[in-house]
């Protein structure tokens, strides 16, 4: 049974999280309303900035074009191949990086200059490189995910507490033990931040990629859009974008309380 002072204690979370949701719901609710007011009484240039019952209507037109699911799953799947692999790849170095100094004193001007450089100005050789195509879009997003996921990675590794790892040490415990018991377990958090950037990081590579050389996907719907001067498909495709980026973070976070 719980006590007097648990219980209000509960009663003060749950109370907390109503709150939470119900502004969460009110602010978009709001924004979306002032929005379609000030696009319909002129006080906003329609055309420029389309309003929530037009980019509705337009969803549903690109549904029955049967066009937009195709968009979405091409963003998506290129979406998860480049966060896939940016995760796997950002996560193995930095365990290399974490297992020796000289290696991580050697790459390190190396990593930070690459982080540092605009990925877009390498577009063009991309494409000279793997094709116009999804593997050059792929390639566009690792580029851009995996240097923030070895640098966030390797700065919380070596942040483990140094006084257990020379604890494990005394215990005889191996380099691979030290790592997967506690410098890696314990940076699950750490792990799961990074993920969350990481995820919005490939979404931006894949719709700069797709704006590049794409003839199908979201990227190539903002493109097109523009192209023909119809910014009411170009917003439609950025207010998807929301939504997809909104849910893949859900998914992240739902991975973060299973892990807890």
């Amino acid at each position: 049974m719980y006590s007097d002072e648990h219980k209000l204690f509960l009663k003060r979370i749950k109370r907390q999280k109503k709150v939470v949701l119900f502004f969460k719901i009110f602010i978009l609710v709001s924004f979306m309303a002032l929005w379609e007011v000030c696009a319909r009484t002129g006080i906003l240039n329609a055309f420029l900035t389309s309003y929530p019952s037009q980019i509705i209507t337009t969803i549903f037109d690109l549904f029955k074009e049967n066009n937009l699911l195709t968009h979405i799953w091409v963003t998506l799947y290129e979406t998860v191949i480049s966060f896939s692999l940016a995760s796997i790849i950002g996560i193995v170095i930095s365990s290399i990086l974490w297992s020796s100094k000289t290696i991580s004193k050697i790459l390190d001007p190396y990593l930070t200059v690459l982080n540092s450089l605009p990925k877009i100005s390498l577009g063009p050789l991309i494409i000279i490189w793997m094709g116009a195509g999804v593997n050059s879009i792929i390639f566009m997003a690792l580029l851009i995910a995996v240097f923030t996921t070895i640098i966030n990675m390797y700065n919380a590794f070596i942040s483990t507490d140094p006084y257990k790892i020379t604890l494990m040490k005394s215990f005889n415990a191996s380099k691979i033990q030290i790592f997967t018991k506690l410098v890696f377990r314990g940076n699950i958090p750490s792990l799961i931040n990074t993920l969350k950037i990481n995820i919005s990081l490939s979404l931006i590579g894949v719709i700069m990629g797709e704006l590049l050389v794409s003839k199908k996907g979201l990227g190539y719907l903002i493109n097109y859009g523009s192209q023909v001067f119809n910014l009411n498909l170009v917003i439609t495709s950025i207010f998807v974008l929301g939504i997809i980026s909104y849910l893949l973070y859900i998914l992240i976070d739902l991975l973060e309380k299973k892990l807890k």
